[in-house]
This record gives C-alpha cells, sequence and structure tokens, in this order.
C-alpha cells in the first residue's frame, strides 16, 4: 500500500485452503506461473517431520521428503489442487527454482529416500485456460 509521502505499507492476511491442502514442509519452493491472463502459486518439494503416529522412541524428530507432488494454489480464491507427473519420481528438498511466464524450471535439491542429488533440469509448464489447469514436466538431463 503505498501513501502519498510515499512510504511503502505490508499488510499480512491468512487464507485457509481448501481442496488439497499441503503438509507443512521446509525446504520446498512455491513460485507464481502467468498464463491466459491468470495466476497461480507452485508449490513443489521439501521435507517434514514424520507423523506422529508413525513416530517412535528412536525416530521421534526424524523427516521425510514430501511426496513429489505438484501443488497449484489460487491465492485469490484459496483453493489447491495437486498433481502427480510421472516425471517426477522423487520429492526433491533444497532445490531452486525460477518461474517465467508459465514455466517453472527446476534444478539440483537432494532426496533423502534414494541418497540422490539428480543431474537434471525440471520444466513444468502450467497452462491455465477456462476449467481446469493443464500441467507437464519435461526432464531435461
Amino acid at each position: 500500500v503505498c501513501k502519498n509521502n510515499k512510504k511503502v505499507t505490508f499488510r499480512c492476511t491468512e487464507k485457509d485452503l481448501v481442496g488439497d491442502v499441503p503438509e507443512g514442509r521446509y525446504g520446498h519452493s512455491i513460485d507464481v506461473v502467468y498464463s491466459r491472463g491468470k495466476s497461480v502459486g507452485v508449490l513443489f518439494g521439501g521435507r517434514s517431520y514424520i507423523p506422529s503416529a508413525q513416530r517412535t522412541t528412536e525416530k521421534w524428530n526424524s523427516v521425510a521428503d514430501c511426496l513429489p507432488h505438484v501443488f497449484l494454489v489460487d491465492f485469490e480464491f484459496g483453493c489447491s489442487t495437486s498433481y502427480i507427473l510421472p516425471e517426477l519420481q522423487d520429492g526433491l528438498s533444497f532445490h531452486v527454482s525460477i518461474a517465467r511466464n508459465d514455466t517453472i524450471y527446476i534444478l539440483g535439491g537432494h532426496s533423502l529416500a534414494n541418497n540422490i542429488r539428480p543431474a537434471n533440469l525440471y520444466r513444468i509448464r502450467v497452462d491455465l485456460p477456462l476449467g481446469s489447469p493443464a500441467v507437464n514436466c519435461t526432464v531435461m538431463p
């Protein structure tokens, strides 16, 4: 919010999500893509604590990779939808991502499950027509 005196004021609002709500995580990425005059947030990767029902004394603070789902989050309406893309086999944490128009590029990261650091560049393209969004992934070795 800009005032006449050029002082900028930031305002934070909380919005409850509906639909496929992603679990709490860290080491993830979230980017905004633009397609056909609309925008949506894209959340991918990260790690989270093992659910409390699966914790044991030895593994009380253990973490696991989040499933390799791609979440589209509509910030205006608070709707979230997850997508399973066959090209994304492992959850990745601590990767880097950058968005340009309708495309996100993801590079690097680490998978706890397989102890790998893939050398692939993932290109995720999001199309936002009227109706259901289309999400596809291309792997570039």
